[in-house]
Order: C-alpha cells, then structure tokens, then sequence
C-alpha cells in the first residue's frame, strides 16, 4: 500500500513539474524568438528603406558598404535585389532555395518577417524578407539570413537551469510525498496491526492518535471497540468459570441427597431411578470440571499472548520436561480403566537420549491422559476393545507426543470440527462423554506453546499429536535446528 499511494504520489507531482518546466521553456523559447525577430526585422527594414533611397538616386555604393559592414558584425547574409542589380554579402546567394522562395514572396507583396519559434537545436537560420518601392508598384526585396546560434545557446543554457531546477523540486516533493505517504499510512499500519493482534489474542494495546485527523478518529474508535470487545469476552470467561464453580456446591448437595434418599428406597425401580439421577448429576459435574478447565486454559492462553505474557502461563509453574516420561507415567495412570475396558496401550521403549521440552507439568499430564482416555474410550473397533500405540519422537526440532488408536477414526471434517466446544462425533454417541476433552487439550497445548495436530490412521484409526518446540540441548542432541517447519504429516494443526 505505502508504495501505491507513494508512487500515486510522486507520479502526480513529476507531472505538475513536468507541466510547469514545459511551460516556462515555452515562455523563454517565446521570449527569445520574440526579442531576436524585433532586432532582426528592425534591421531589415533599415536596409529596406536605404534600398529604396539607393533605387532613386542609383547609387548603391552606401548601400553595399552598409550590408558588409553588418554581415561583418553579426555574421549575418544579406541579399537586396533592386531594378538595376543584386547586392549580397556575407556569402549569402540569392539562388539558395530558401533566399529564393523568401524573395519571390516578397515580390508578391507577401511580408515573411516571422520567425519560427526558436529550439534548442536544428536549423541555425532562418530568412526574413520583404519588399519595397512604393504604394503602387514593388521596386525591390531585402532578405536577410538571421544566424539563431547565439538564442538556441542562450535557449540551451535555460533550459539546463529549468531541468536542475526541475529535477531539484522533483526530489524534494518525491521526498515530501515519501514522508506524507508515512504520516498517512504509519497509522493505518498500526491499526491493522492491532487488527491482527486482537484477531489472535483477543487483545489490543490502545493506539497511538497521529495521523490525519480521519485516522485519529478511527484509532480512538478502534480502541475503544476492542476494549469493550476484550472486556465483553472476558466477562464470558468469567462468567462461565464462576457459573461452574458456583453450581458445583448446589450439585454436590444436590447428590448427596440423591444418595441418602436411594438408602431410604425399598423397591428395586426406585433404587434404579435414583441410581439414575446419581449418573446424570455425575456426568452434570463432569461438564461443570471441563467448563472449568477449558476456562483456565483460555485464559492463560490469552495472558500468554498479551503484550508481556509469557506462552507458557505462570512461569514459576513451566520447567524442562522428558516427554517420555510424562508419558510413561500418564500411561500407568491410565492402565487400570484401560484393564477393566479391556483395551491395551503399547508403549513405545525410551529414546537414546532425553526429548526435552518446557511446559507446565500438570498441564502436560492432563494433555496426555485426556488423549489416551479418549484413545481408550473410542479406539474400539467391529466389537474388539481399543488398541492403542504411544511414541514420543523429534521432528523438525520439535518433541512430537504421539498417541493413534485403531478405531474408527474421523473424516476430515468431524477432525476439522473436533476442538469445537461440546462437539461429539455421531459415531460415539452412544458413548458418554462431555465434548469438552479435545478442546481442553487444544487449549492447554496453546498455552505451553505448543500445539495439537490430528491426522487419519493407517489403515484405519485416529493420531493425536502434541507438538512442542524442543529444548535446544535435545534438538542439539540430535542434530536439528531448535526450530523447523511443522510437519503434520497430512493431520490438521490445531492452534489458537
């Protein structure tokens, strides 16, 4: 944009330049020519009218010693044909083609004593010529070859100081339009950096009011707006963090009156009716745990990305992680629920040297038991229970946590939608849950600066990847870059 309206600009005003250099050569090429045709027309007729003497008394003796003595001078022909003869000087002749055309139109009676605008270069003469004798009856012509060297130098000269002059105010409204071009768009380069800003944040700084008055306004008005806007989604956080909080009370109230009122039940249909409620009122906490949750990671994920906040969140919380081991640990956290649902995780044996990466320990835990809960509770497949595989790796300078199952996967876009608050795939709803667990897992990898990646299996099956920049001892350990492109292997990377 800067170089649009700059160029814009600057086309603008090398055409005023331009514009005004064109006419100020034309006045001076105007001004020579008028003042040169005046002396030279004078001249002519001063030797038209001794001509005219000379033609009475036939005696051109004053007549010829006048045109050498002026030829002499300014290095101009002369040529005067009267009845009796034709005296020249300066070398010029009276058969030349254009002394000849000048005259026959004088003798005609036809004044040629205009001079054609003088150039800075071309023709170094032009013939003046006009008649004389008397009202009635032409008794002679005068023509004279004015010499144009002298204006077309004087002319060339000018027109050298109009183009410096020219190219001098050229650079300095160049240079002008450059710094307009900047007063302008410093301003709009901000604003659609905040644009930007709070696109992925949800954040903005307040702007800097310069510019133009119009973007003065649209600053302010941008500001204020994205306060307000800021504000508003962080009164939604809040209010679904405390809404969570506060109905947990109210809820676990709530069941254990449930419990005592199924102690006090007889029949085997009340007892499952309340049995019931007990179910429904857990799977309620389950979704307040995960609103709770979902509201913290988003709100570190936003303190990260504020000007200042550090991606990883509270920094007294982050450290130096082996990604193995987390995962190893998650793994036998995991087992017993796997055991009794019958399914089995592999993992996979532990790397040469140590995969570390900095992220808050706890968020990392959830991250990784989120996915295997998830690989266990939908990895099933054609009534088998769930298998599934556990690798950690270095990709491209990232330490890559892999977790694939064998079940029936997702399409493109169930994978697309799958971070989406309360998104279930039609092919689990038989099975409980909240829709909340991808989400989380989206969010907590956000805010330890990383990021969740889901890709189809092979043949069949869902890979869940963590990925998070590598400590540069590990990416040094194995030869990489600290950082390096993202590769996802055809998944889709899910970042905020």
């Amino acid at each position: 944009m800067r170089l649009r309206v700059l160029g814009i600009l600057s086309l603008f005003s090398l055409f005023i330049v331009v514009a005004l250099s064109a006419s100020i050569l034309a006045s001076v090429s105007r001004e020579l020519t008028q003042e040169l045709q005046i002396n030279r027309v004078a001249a002519l007729n001063r030797f038209a009218q001794v001509a005219n003497d000379a033609t009475s008394t036939g005696d051109t003796v004053p007549l010829q010693r006048d045109m050498d003595r002026y030829s002499a001078l300014y290095g101009e022909g002369i040529v005067v044909r009267t009845p009796q003869s034709v005296l020249t000087s300066g070398g010029l002749s009276p058969d030349q083609p254009d002394v000849r055309d000048a005259l026959a139109q004088a003798r005609l009676g036809l004044t040629t004593t205009s001079l054609a605008a003088v150039q800075p270069f071309g023709a170094r003469t032009q013939v003046i010529a006009r008649s004389f004798g008397t009202a009635n009856q032409v008794l002679g012509e005068a023509a004279l070859d004015v010499d144009l060297g002298a204006a077309q130098q004087k002319l060339r000269e000018r027109w050298l100081l109009v183009v410096l002059g020219a190219v001098a105010v050229a650079a300095l409204l160049v240079a002008g339009a450059e710094r307009l071009t900047v007063w302008v768009l410093r301003p709009v380069h901000r604003l659609t950096d905040a644009v930007a800003a709070f696109e992925e944040s949800g954040r903005a700084t307040p702007l800097r009011e310069d510019g133009p008055p119009e973007l003065q306004r649209l600053s302010r008005a941008f500001s204020t707006m994205a306060e307000h806007v800021g504000e508003s989604m962080e009164a939604q956080r809040q209010l679904i963090a405390d809404a969570s909080h506060q109905l947990r009370n109210p809820i676990g109230a709530l069941r254990l009156r449930t419990d005592l009122l199924a102690i006090a039940l007889e029949t085997a249909p009340q007892k499952e009716a309340a049995a019931g409620m007990t179910r429904e009122l857990e799977h309620v906490e389950e979704i307040l745990d995960g609103l709770l949750r979902l509201a913290s990671a988003e709100h570190r994920v936003q303190e990260g990305l504020a000007p200042g906040g550090s991606a990883a969140g509270h920094g007294e919380r982050t450290g130096l992680l082996d990604a193995w081991t987390v995962l190893a640990d998650a793994v036998a956290r995991v087992a017993p629920a796997a055991e009794r649902a019958g399914a089995r995780i592999d993992l996979c044996e532990p790397p040469a040297r140590p995969l570390r990466f900095r992220a808050n320990r706890s968020d990392l835990t959830d991250i990784v038991s989120e996915l295997l809960e998830n690989a266990v509770k939908y990895g099933a497949a054609d009534g088998e229970p769930a298998h599934v595989h556990c690798s950690v790796s270095l990709r491209a300078g990232r330490v890559v946590i892999e977790i694939a199952d064998e079940g029936p996967g997702l399409t493109a876009d169930e994978r697309a939608a799958s971070t989406t608050r309360f998104w279930r795939s039609p092919k689990s709803a038989g099975t409980r849950g909240t829709g909340l667990g991808l989400s989380i897992v989206e969010q907590l990898a956000n805010a330890n600066g990383g990021w969740l990646v889901l890709a189809p299996g092979e043949p069949q099956g869902l890979v869940a990847r963590v990925e998070f920049p590598a400590a540069q001892a590990a990416a040094h350990d194995a030869g990489l870059p600290d950082s390096g492109e993202n590769v996802t292997g055809g998944g889709e990377g899910l970042r905020g």
